[in-house]
């Protein structure tokens, strides 16, 4: 695999590579590997932490300047950064933890504008158990490995398959609620609905076209921020609950491809507001 990559991305799959290979030895090993509880539903492993360290490494020391926001040691360097990593070392970590091969390194790459606000300038998604690198550049389109991403071309919502997270003991009970509302919404209406567990990978699954659109609450910035510029250098819509809303803040990410956004971006809303009406999404890409 001969990977035409920039400087960042260069860096960001060198990273990956590096990080994946004693990912995989602990892999092979998992029922040995030893487990402390973050909370319910929420395990870290030392697999997490060696990875997350390696990662923290390898990027500072090609991009010694660049600050970091990391799902284990939270944020570090200057407030006042022009560019920060994004990163999920391990997400699907239960998955992990039970020998599911459903797993992945997430990086993103975030540049500091001059309104004081933040865009995604790259993003790295790598899946070492089958080798599939998604990668994305803002204004380059989006690839898996050399094939380029496009989202899917299906128009029946009857033929669509959405993806999402089942609230787990963690969650609050709004969200509960709300993830309940809309699963009532959409399951008579749609091919299926799949939770594998690893948000990262269910964006980049969004940008392949294996899914039709993928929607959360209250997930974390590291677990979106790379899968969000997949997506729509895919050509697909990335929102929020409502159009002013970030999902990188807020943590309510609604990402599907441009027939299908609207139906269940409404769908995501009517759940956690019953009675609200979604706004009319614009343009792809967005």
């Amino acid at each position: 695999m001969a990977l035409h990559l920039s400087p960042h991305l260069t860096v960001m799959a060198n990273a990956a590579q590096k990080a994946a290979k004693r990912l995989l030895r602990d892999f092979a090993e998992v029922e040995q590997l030893q487990v402390s509880v973050k909370g319910p539903g929420d395990f870290v492993s030392q697999a997490d932490l060696r990875a997350e360290n390696t990662l923290r490494e390898e990027l500072a020391k090609a991009r010694p300047g660049y600050a970091f926001l990391m799902e284990e040691s939270g944020a570090a360097g200057s407030a006042r950064w022009a560019w920060r990593w994004v990163v999920d070392p391990l997400d699907g970590t239960t998955n992990f933890l039970h020998g599911v091969p459903h797993w992945a390194i997430s990086i993103g790459l975030e540049k500091r504008m001059d309104d004081g606000g933040s865009e995604l300038a790259a993003a790295l998604i790598y899946a070492p158990a089958v080798d599939e690198m998604y990668w994305a550049e803002k204004g380059g389109g989006a690839f898996c490995n050399e094939r380029r991403l496009r989202v899917s071309a299906r128009k029946d919502l009857r033929e669509a398959l959405f993806a999402t997270g089942i609230p787990f003991a963690a969650v609050t009970p709004a969200n509960r609620m709300a993830f309940s509302r809309t699963l009532a919404r959409l399951m008579p209406r749609v091919a299926g609905i799949r939770r594998f567990g690893a948000a990262a990978l269910d964006l980049a699954w969004v940008a392949a076209g294996r899914f039709d659109g993928y929607w959360e609450l209250g997930v974390k910035p590291w677990d979106i921020a790379a899968g969000t510029l997949l997506v729509r250098e895919a050509g697909g819509f990335v929102r929020g609950l409502s159009d002013d809303e970030d999902p990188r803040e807020s943590g309510n990410i609604i990402a599907a491809t441009p027939a299908f956004h609207a139906p269940l971006r409404a769908a995501v809303v009517a759940g956690r507001d019953p009675g609200s009406t979604a706004p009319r999404d614009p343009s792809p890409g967005g």
